[in-house]
C-alpha cells in the first residue's frame, strides 16, 4: 500500500509517463533550442512566433482536450517555448550590464586621467 499510486480518472499511460517527465523533456528542449539561439541557427523572431503559436496551441486546444497526451505534450511544447523566448531576454540583460559597466569604467579612467597633472 505504500508504494501504490492512484490512477486519476481519464489519464492515459502516455498521457502518465509524460507528466511523470514533463519538466525534464521541457527543459531539454529549452536547452536545444536555446543553443541553436546562440549559435545563430534559431533567429529572435522564429522563437517570438513558436512561443506564440505554442501558447495559443496550448490555451485554445491543450488545455481543454479530452486526450490526456496531447493535454500534455501542448503543456511541455508551450513551456518549453516560453523558456527559449528566456534566452534572448537574458542575454540582452546581460549584454546591457556589460555596456553599463564598461561605461562606468570608462568614466573612472577619465575622471583618474583628467585628475593627474603632469
Amino acid at each position: 500500500m505504500y508504494g501504490t499510486h492512484a490512477i486519476e480518472h481519464g489519464s492515459s499511460r502516455h498521457g502518465r509517463w509524460l507528466r511523470e517527465r514533463r519538466l525534464r523533456i521541457t527543459l531539454w528542449i529549452a536547452a536545444v533550442e536555446g543553443l541553436l539561439y546562440l549559435f545563430g541557427a534559431l533567429h529572435w523572431w522564429v522563437a517570438v512566433a513558436l512561443a506564440v503559436i505554442a501558447v495559443a496551441f496550448w490555451w485554445w486546444v491543450g488545455r481543454g482536450s479530452r486526450s490526456d497526451t496531447l493535454r500534455h505534450l501542448s503543456w511541455i511544447f508551450a513551456a518549453s517555448q516560453l523558456l527559449v523566448l528566456c534566452v534572448p531576454i537574458a542575454l540582452a540583460v546581460v549584454k546591457a550590464l556589460a555596456i553599463g559597466v564598461i561605461v562606468i569604467l570608462a568614466i573612472v579612467a577619465l575622471f583618474f586621467l583628467f585628475r593627474e597633472r603632469t
